[in-house]
Formats: C-alpha cells, sequence, structure tokens
C-alpha cells in the first residue's frame, strides 16, 4: 500500500482502499476490460474498455476519500452514472435480464478483491479483514448506483414509449379540405386528453382546418375530468378559429355528463362522425349526393 498523506490518521480502512484504488488503477481497469460488462459492451477498442474501468475506479477512489463508501448519492458517482447507465443499457438491450446485469456488476469484485489480498499479503489479518469489508461495502454501492442508473433509464425509456403510443394512438385524420378529424379509441385519462388536444390543435393550425370532428365512438367511458378536458379542447379549437365538433357520444357517456352537471350547451355534438362530417361539408358548401337517389344529402 502506498504511504499515507500527512496529517491523514493511520489504519484508517476506508483511506487505505483509496489509496489502494490509486495505486492499483491501472491493474483494477486491465482486469475489469476482460469481465463480460466491459467486454461486450466496448467491443471496438480493449483500450476503451480500459479507459472506461479507470474512469470507475477514480470514482471510487474519490468515493472513498469523502469517507461516504454506503453513499449511493456521494459526488463521487456522479462523474460515471452516465456511463454505468449506457453500460447497462447495452446489456440489457442484449437480452440480458436485471439479475444477470446485476451478477456482471457483482463480477467485477472479485479482480478486485485479489489484488487487495495481494497488497495486504503481510499485513496484520485485522487490517487485511478491515479494508476488505470496507472495499466490499464500497463496491456494493456502485453496484446499487448502477442498477439505480438502470432502472432510471428503463423508466424514462417506458415514459418515452407511452408518449409516443399516445400519439400513435391519437391518429388525426384529414377529411376534407379544411376539415380534420380524431377518432379515438379506447380509455381516456388525463394524459392522454392532453396530447388529444395538444395534438388536435396543432393539426388544425397545419391543415388551416375550418372543421375539426372529435369522434368518441370508440371510447366506453368518460370521467368528470377527461369531460372537462374535452370541454377545453373544444374552446380552444375555437380560439384557433376552427368549429370543433364532438359525435358518437354513447348513452353511457350521455348519462355520466348530464350526472355530472357540465354545461354542454356551448359543444356542438352529432350523433356519428358521418354526421358529423355531413355538417361540415354543407357548412363548406359541398352537398354530398346519394349514388341511389342522385340527391343531394343534407345533414
Amino acid at each position: 500500500m502506498p504511504e499515507r498523506e500527512a496529517g491523514e490518521p493511520l489504519g484508517t480502512p476506508t483511506l487505505e482502499v483509496r489509496d489502494f484504488l490509486r495505486q492499483r488503477r491501472e491493474q483494477i481497469a486491465q482486469r475489469w476490460a476482460d469481465e463480460p460488462l466491459f467486454r461486450a459492451v466496448f467491443t471496438l477498442s480493449r483500450d476503451e474498455a480500459v479507459e472506461a474501468g479507470k474512469a470507475v475506479v477514480d470514482a471510487l477512489a474519490q468515493v472513498a476519500d469523502a469517507q461516504r463508501i454506503e453513499d449511493s448519492d456521494a459526488a463521487g458517482f456522479t462523474g460515471v452514472r452516465e456511463q454505468l447507465a449506457r453500460m447497462t443499457a447495452a446489456r440489457s438491450h442484449a437480452g440480458l435480464s436485471t439479475a444477470q446485469v446485476s451478477n456482471e456488476l457483482a463480477a467485477l469484485w472479485p479482480p478486485v478483491e485479489n489484488l487487495l489480498a495481494a497488497d495486504l499479503e503481510q499485513a496484520p489479518s485485522e487490517e487485511l479483514r478491515a479494508c476488505t469489508t470496507t472495499l466490499s461495502v464500497l463496491m456494493g454501492t456502485l453496484r446499487v448506483v448502477a442498477m439505480q442508473t438502470a432502472l432510471s433509464e428503463g423508466q424514462a425509456l417506458i415514459d418515452r414509449q407511452r408518449l409516443q403510443l399516445l400519439e400513435v394512438a391519437t391518429p388525426v385524420i384529414r377529411l376534407w379540405d379544411g376539415i380534420v378529424a380524431v377518432p379515438l379509441i379506447g380509455t381516456l385519462d388525463s394524459a392522454r386528453s392532453q396530447v388529444v388536444m395538444e395534438t388536435l390543435l396543432n393539426a388544425v393550425v397545419d391543415q388551416h382546418a375550418r372543421f375539426a370532428i372529435l369522434d368518441i365512438t370508440g371510447v366506453p367511458t368518460v370521467d368528470s375530468l377527461v369531460a372537462q378536458h374535452l370541454m377545453k379542447t373544444v374552446a380552444a379549437a375555437r380560439l384557433m378559429g376552427a368549429e370543433c365538433i364532438v359525435s358518437g357520444i354513447r348513452p353511457a357517456i350521455a348519462q355520466t355528463m348530464v350526472h355530472l352537471g357540465l354545461d354542454l350547451g356551448s359543444v356542438l355534438t352529432r350523433a356519428s362522425l358521418a354526421d358529423a362530417l355531413g355538417y361540415c361539408l354543407h357548412e363548406l358548401g359541398v352537398d354530398v349526393v346519394s349514388t341511389t337517389t342522385g340527391s343531394a344529402v343534407r345533414r
């Protein structure tokens, strides 16, 4: 082990571990570069894996220097969180489960333990035991940090995918020049209702729409909050210069809205999407001609 700096207490396991990590930085990184976690992620260059290992060792030494070996929020881990996230994400994308990734993180411990035991071969058994325990705790905290980071990244990915699914599940259809429609299917919640509003308003602007149809034929139920969102969407579309028509209100939804005491006097409704489209076409001065009767049908 290297000599301690002046003024530091003698025999402090945490500081001894810090000195060990600084002295054996290169050897630890070289051994880690051959472990699956590093070898499988840094496939282009072994030197890249070694440099990544050195960064992790430096982080551990910094945490030990601050004597916060059990604190996963220690400042020393900040610099390697992104790297750990990239590594664990790469292994997850390769098909490994969370438990398998955790086991690969645990496999980083034996190479470090062997080097520590070799350095303290002549040291008293109590010193060896204390330093080994300290290093074990520190490596365990690193494992916790890596898994926390992986879970956070995973949750962020799920949130992004959920938003993308919401957007995909809320298509805007251009039915005619100046007419757009949003056919809604499935359960509406506050988050999806917000996406509906944003999507519809953007379509109104992009398509220069005069009419916007919200068709809720495929929506089984709505609660008071969702109903209020729909009414706000209608009002927002009107502010954008488009008339918004709500079509396909089921009997159960109509009863719910009445029971909730919602004022729908300002909301234009139609029984079906076809009726709503017919109304919009009529307002645009377009006649719908029946192929069977040859007469114009106005709705």
